[in-house]
């Protein structure tokens, strides 16, 4: 059973100011220190980003008593990307806000907290949606705050509905820390274990600077000195066609497509080290026989050529049966010679690569990847033990980070949903508040 809530005019409720310009401000007036001055690139996931805040002079902060900020207040970004929304819990000093911002600051029966979590709202950010889509030049005017409604719960209610959104936005603060840190952790693994490798104890090969005699000139650069380079063609399995795109023309037309059957696979299916299994293009059985020599094989390699060319990704080994199109390389290779998943690593993240397919750029585009590029595209070779090992440190790497943004993505639709029942009203704050006055008891 939802809570009944009481509407009230945001202007009723709040102290709301905003300025145009600031009598001639420019950045060369900018101070190194003094009081913040906050803009709508300072704010970030609702908070401000006190270290990257200009400064200006205490007579310029003075200048605009009307918006100086105190804790407690809300601000919203009314030029530019508007309907930015952060929240002041506590000021590192004196400070205020710049012509593109507004300032709210509720006066009576308002948690700072609770309106903050109102303009994040689903509503509210409608609002900001037809803004932005019925102007050429999108503005927030403050009558648009004034008269905005914004339903009130009682004060107890409004606390412990900012106390639960905040608690899950503390939860996805943390969790999008930790995706952060996965992520760098992971591009300098990548560069270092693809181009240094690990020694016989594990760990890895120290660089090229510090022991030069481990390492030997390659035309990929400094390798170790075990290490070999060779052209992808001399590590294709041996099928035929090792490597293949199409079909092409007539051996497939578009109203050979059906609804069900066997997956086409196209651009949309492949993504950097991430197989997309939402297929919208199917043949039928019989079809699939026909062509069945441009058909993948799990663990191939898919390049895409057309579009946003060199992404790179593997066939999962669960699917059998599909064909490939003629906007990918498909690749198999020989599994004895050469990990695929180091391959896709390499296809992904190698500057090599990158450079060697940039020669298939025509007039600053890239109109696809030819098959004697692909072919002629050299890699580093680590013995086939060594390649196992450094694909299990990338893997378990790899599968942490999914983890992380799985969790991250769980969190923010657990919240959104969360937000808007509680914002509205549908899920009833009261039991929440009971069960903690029975706990007091």
């Amino acid at each position: 059973m939802s809570e009944p809530r009481l509407p009230e005019k945001l202007g009723d409720i709040c102290y709301i100011k905003a300025r145009i310009g600031w009598r001639g401000l420019s950045s060369t007036e900018y101070t190194e220190d003094g009081p913040y001055l906050i803009a709508g690139q300072h704010i970030r996931n609702g908070r401000i980003a006190w270290d990257k805040c200009d400064h200006i002079s205490e007579r310029r902060y003075l200048e605009s008593h009307e918006i100086i900020l105190r804790s407690g207040d809300v601000i919203i970004t009314k030029d530019g990307t508007i309907g930015r929304v952060a929240r002041v819990d506590e000021l590192p000093g004196d400070a205020t806000i710049n012509g593109t911002m507004m300032l709210i600051r509720p006066l009576r029966r308002l948690d700072y907290r609770y309106l903050y979590h109102v303009l994040n709202g689903r509503g509210f950010q409608k609002l900001i949606d037809d803004k932005v889509s019925g102007s050429s030049i999108p503005h927030l005017f403050q009558r648009d705050m004034v008269e905005l409604k914004v339903d009130l719960p009682t004060p107890s209610q409004q606390s412990k509905i900012a106390e639960v959104l905040d608690t899950l936005d503390a939860a996805i603060r943390g969790t999008e820390a930790v995706v952060a840190k996965l992520k760098a952790m992971k591009q300098g693994l990548l560069h270092d274990l693809l181009t240094r490798g690990i020694d016989a104890n594990g760990d890895l090969r120290p660089p090229h600077t510090e022991a030069p005699h481990l390492y030997k000139e390659t035309p990929l650069g400094w390798l170790p000195k075990d290490w070999e380079v060779s052209e992808i063609q001399d590590m294709l399995a041996s099928v035929d066609p090792a490597m293949r795109s199409g079909p092409f023309g007539s051996a497939l037309l578009k109203d050979e497509l059906v609804e069900e059957g066997v997956p086409f696979l196209g651009i949309d299916n492949v993504f950097v080290e991430r197989f997309d299994r939402n297929f919208k293009r199917f043949v039928t059985p019989g079809k699939f026989l026909q062509l069945q020599r441009y058909a993948v094989r799990p663990d191939d390699l898919i390049i895409t050529i057309m579009g946003t060319v060199g992404r790179c990704c593997l066939v999962p080994l669960d699917v059998d049966r599909a064909l490939s199109s003629k906007h990918t390389w498909t690749i198999s290779l020989d599994q004895a010679k050469y990990s695929p998943y180091l391959a896709m690593l390499q296809v992904n993240y190698s500057d090599w690569v990158l450079r060697h397919f940039s020669k298939d750029q025509q007039g600053g585009t890239m109109s696809a990847i030819r098959s004697e590029t692909i072919r002629s595209t050299l890699l580093p070779v680590p013995p086939r033990d060594e390649q196992e090992a450094i694909a299990v440190i990338l893997l378990e790497l790899s599968r942490r980070l999914r983890e992380e943004q799985t969790s991250f993505e769980k969190l923010r639709l657990q919240k959104s949903g969360l937000m808007d029942d509680l914002l509205t009203g549908r899920v009833p704050v009261t039991p929440l508040l009971e069960g903690e006055a029975a706990h007091g008891a």
